[in-house]
């Protein structure tokens, strides 16, 4: 496929913001914002907004809802808002309805979820994502804004499910820190994969996703991607449980489970690794016990 070139804004500039950058610019007209420049003399947003063809979210949700309420006035009516955002925003939305909520029904609107991994792509490797889109011509524009770079995509219109399967994911990813920290071994690690996706595909379709969509790159991939990479922030958070360094408990994953909580969202105690690692965050210092007693249970069900 050819690639024509796009004025293309990228709010944000960490991890996967570095990433995304890596992917695109060599072919399209980049404009980086960040909330808090260190290094660079800010930007004007409204005026810069204006101008772009495509907007890219790579930033917590948390933000999405207030910028894209910011920028909507002064937003082409083709231009194309992408989020890659993998939590909750405080009212308990995902990016893609805190982004529908505020730009409106005719807005175009994509997320990109899967095995990502920011080190990774920016070393060349290769990168995989579903692209959930309403429109099949919006899902074109991914395919000719990414051509000719090591992302490949799938097509969803199923934008709900594989938003939740990318935010629960994190969650789960927690427990598998927890576990490898225990040294429970990789067959514990087995278990966890195969409850984690049933508990993953209940909770999915209860919220409106469609069914074996957590089977597919936004979950299944990503969570495997996750709970084995290194540098897994969740993965590691896990373990610092286990290690009693409760200092730095913070992440997508931390403040999805909080969101679910405060706002209602499903009940987790019909699911019973969520609801444990909703225990485990409540009182860290009770992980050793908490895993101990869970796996009584387990064995006595």
């Amino acid at each position: 496929m050819s690639r024509n070139t796009s004025k293309i804004l990228i709010l944000g500039h960490g991890e996967i913001g570095r990433a995304m950058e890596y992917l695109l610019q060599s072919h399209h007209t980049l404009t980086i914002w960040e909330r808090h420049p260190k290094s660079t003399p800010p930007i004007d947003l409204e005026s810069a907004s204006s101008r772009q063809d495509v907007i890219f979210f790579c930033l917590p949700a948390s933000p999405h809802f207030g910028l894209a309420t910011r920028l909507r006035k002064h937003l082409r009516q083709d231009c194309l808002c992408v989020s890659v955002a993998k939590g909750l925003d405080d009212q308990g939305r995902t990016a893609a309805q805190a982004l529908a909520q505020a730009l409106g029904p005719q807005a175009l609107i994509a997320v990109l979820y899967g095995p990502m991994i920011s080190e990774e792509i920016r070393a060349g490797c290769v990168a995989f994502a579903q692209a959930g889109t309403a429109q099949t011509g919006t899902y074109a524009r991914l395919l000719e804004l990414f051509a000719g770079a090591p992302l490949y995509l799938e097509h969803t219109t199923d934008i709900e499910g594989i938003s939740w399967a990318a935010v629960l994911k994190n969650v789960y990813a927690i427990l598998f820190g927890v576990a490898d920290e225990l040294g429970l071994g990789d067959n514990m690690r087995g278990y966890l994969a195969a409850e984690t996706m049933a508990e993953m595909e209940r909770i999915v379709t209860g919220l409106g996703g469609s069914a074996g969509v957590v089977q597919r790159l936004a979950g299944l991939g990503d969570l495997i991607t996750t709970v084995t990479s290194k540098g897994s922030h969740h993965h590691e958070l896990g373990r610092r449980l286990v290690r009693g360094e409760f200092g730095s408990l913070q992440g997508e994953g931390v403040h999805t489970w909080k969101m679910i909580h405060a706002h209602r969202l499903f009940d987790p105690r019909h699911h019973p690794l969520l609801d444990l690692v909703g225990k485990l965050l409540a009182e860290p210092a009770t992980a050793r016990s908490l895993m101990k007693n869970f796996l009584t249970e387990t064995k006595g069900a």
